[in-house]
């Protein structure tokens, strides 16, 4: 039998549940009892959700109550001193000091460094090692949470940060501190870890180390077999599935069949080749996890596609070795579609967020274990529903193409040299040596997200809320001129979000009601999706601008967000590289330039804080998307005359 699995699900509830609850706790309206109580609630749910649905595999301890690399950093007790922690299990107050420090009239502690999880949009904990740390297991959150759901009659697979991403993922402050010697100390908490799970009856346990899709070094690659040989000894019940995503694991793929585990889950959206790879050299005793249902972005999978890298899985391997799976956890998409009531029929039929996901898991599964007449039904509709896709006027735009083709393989420049363009820019704007501006928006007020709401809801007019706008707009602009900046800025008042303003005035993108994604903690965002050519129809930022620059003889920054960012913050259109889609979102931005240099705006801002983000995660794969990305950059920008300054 082929089997249908689940590596993680979203975190956050249908209706952000988690948020509510965290940020009551936090602020002192409910107690950690009740904290614990709604969170214990909503596992529930999401387990019985799964079971429901199907589900052979039901992940557990995929729930965090802020991120999961601080839950390990609980359970192996790498608590930072700073926190003066000295108790025998990791407490609700001492982990979030962790997470969010502490500012009191008492103490004022640092929270720990937060940083990007490979290249999602999810932030995670940075663990911190330190001079004489000692491991033990001080968080027994992944045994609890397995009890809980087999006290709910639920067998659950649960999950683990592995030992070496762990490390890998970490850093220290101290020369003589080097993250993977530490193994030794740290592997005894896992295998105690380990040892507790098949005490309370677990068989499966699913081992995520994502670090295996990167450049490894000899260290590395010696660390992983040292941690899983020993791991692979703790109890002849526990199955171990050693879980790889986010890419290609390339020359590490040898290594990761080497290891003595029973099971290895391979990322087959970002990287379909490693399916070939590992069939030919896979042991006669590994099972492999196939993920091929893409869990970071929004697009319904092409079942045919699926079910033919199944059929080629059981040629090789029988039906009782070939696992089911998204490509990665679930974390990174919106949690149920059915939510999206406003969606037109057709651009439903294109799409598919966690809930949906797992559908797509288990009809692939059933068809595999039954025969496709089983799902003749529902293969023909996802036929049919590509097919409208393809042929859809509303992704075509022939002038878009037209653009892109024309300018694609065409490098990007300014008209004359920088020393030229300094010489004009200084002649128009006689700024000092070191000019004082601010990067960006001023402050959301209450006063200003009040204004806000209230004008999308009907309760504030147009004219009203552009008189509010143009209020704060001038406060902002006299406030500048009065402590002496020398280039101002507007103050963004009239945006929520610097990519959610553009993408609402541009082409080809939707916004849903609830596609609530975590970034980190309570923190949650709603990605727009791109599902078609971009193009822009009309001037998004010139009027505002201009209302700007009207009340000062200063100079007014125009403020974009360039292309690479807008990409890397979205759902991106998976039917075309995503450098196609940049271009034209880069010459979205071209136009808008240009309309500001119209209007008299001499200086231009675009915002690229996401272009290091879209780095892929070999290094030998950079160049290629350097070239594109910084190429999207310089065409947006390059079209204004010498005498405009672009900053960013």
């Amino acid at each position: 039998m082929v089997y249908a699995t689940n590596l993680g699900y979203p975190r956050i509830g249908r209706k952000r549940e988690l948020k509510k609850s965290l940020e009551q706790f936090w602020a002192g309206e409910l107690s950690e009892a009740a904290l614990l109580e709604q969170t214990a609630t909503q596992r529930k749910h999401t387990w019985a959700l799964q079971q429901q649905l199907g589900l052979h595999h039901i992940p557990s301890n995929d729930f965090s109550l802020y991120d999961h690399v601080l839950d390990t950093i609980a359970m192996v007790c790498a608590v930072p001193e700073r926190y003066q922690w000295r108790g025998d299990r990791v407490d609700l107050s001492t982990y979030f000091a962790m997470a969010r420090g502490i500012q009191n009239q008492n103490a004022s502690i640092p929270a720990m460094e937060m940083t990007k999880w490979f290249d999602t949009n999810y932030h995670y904990i940075v663990p911190e090692f330190e001079q004489g740390m000692q491991f033990r297991f001080a968080s027994s959150k992944v045994v609890d949470e397995f009890k809980e759901a087999q006290e709910l009659g639920i067998h659950t697979r649960p999950v683990l940060l592995g030992p070496v991403s762990f490390l890998l993922l970490g850093k220290s402050h101290h020369s003589g501190v080097s993250p993977l010697t530490l193994l030794p100390q740290l592997l005894p908490v896992y295998i105690e870890v380990l040892r507790e799970l098949a005490v309370a009856g677990a068989e499966w346990i699913q081992l995520d180390e994502p670090c295996l899709a990167l450049d490894l070094d000899q260290a590395a690659q010696q660390a992983m077999q040292e941690a899983y040989i020993q791991l692979s000894t703790v109890s002849p019940r526990l199955r171990l599935l050693l879980a790889t995503y986010f890419g290609n694991l390339g020359e590490n793929l040898s290594l990761a069949l080497q290891l003595p585990v029973a099971g290895l889950h391979l990322d087959l959206v970002r990287a379909p080749e490693q399916l070939e790879q590992a069939l030919a050299r896979v042991p006669s005793t590994l099972s492999l996890s196939l993920g091929i249902i893409d869990g970071r972005n929004v697009w319904r999978t092409n079942l045919e596609q699926a079910l033919r890298m199944i059929e080629q899985a059981v040629q090789v391997l029988g039906t009782e070795r070939v696992l089911v799976a998204p490509s990665c956890s679930l974390l990174h998409v919106p949690l149920d579609l059915q939510q999206e009531v406003q969606l037109d029929d057709e651009l439903r039929s294109w799409l598919a967020f966690a809930q949906q996901k797992l559908d797509e898991v288990v009809l692939l599964t059933q068809g595999s274990n039954t025969g496709q007449e089983a799902i003749a039904s529902a293969l023909e509709a996802n036929r049919q529903a590509f097919a409208r896709r393809r042929g859809s006027s509303r992704i075509h735009n022939e002038d878009v193409t037209r653009r892109v083709q024309a300018i694609v393989d065409v490098p990007a420049r300014r008209q004359s040299p920088y020393v030229e363009r300094r010489q004009r820019q200084q002649e128009r704007f006689h700024l000092p040596l070191l000019p004082t501006t601010t990067i960006g928006s001023f402050p959301q007020t209450a006063e200003v997200r009040a204004a806000r709401a209230a004008h999308k809801s009907g309760k504030l007019s147009q004219d009203d809320y552009h008189a509010f706008l143009r209020k704060e707009i001038e406060r902002a602009i006299r406030f500048q001129e009065e402590i002496g900046l020398d280039v101002l800025v507007h103050g963004e008042f009239e945006r929520s979000d610097m990519v959610e303003y553009f993408g609402e005035q541009l082409d080809g993108f939707f916004f849903t009601q609830h596609g609530w994604v975590q970034s980190y903690g309570s923190r949650c965002v709603r990605p727009p999706i791109i599902y078609g050519d971009v193009a822009r129809q009309q001037p998004m930022t010139v009027a505002w601008s201009s209302y700007a620059q009207s009340l000062t003889e200063q100079p007014v920054k125009g403020m974009l967000t360039g292309p690479v960012t807008i990409l890397q913050w979205s759902f991106v259109r998976d039917d075309q590289p995503r450098e196609q889609t940049c271009y034209q979102l880069a010459l979205a931005m071209r136009d808008e330039v240009q309309d500001l240099e119209a209007a008299g705006i001499g200086i231009i801002q675009i915002d690229e804080p996401a272009l290091r983000e879209g780095l892929p995660l070999r290094h030998a794969e950079w160049s290629s998307y350097l070239t594109w990305a910084i190429n999207c950059f310089r065409l947006a920008s390059s079209v204004v005359r010498d005498e405009t300054q672009i900053h960013t």
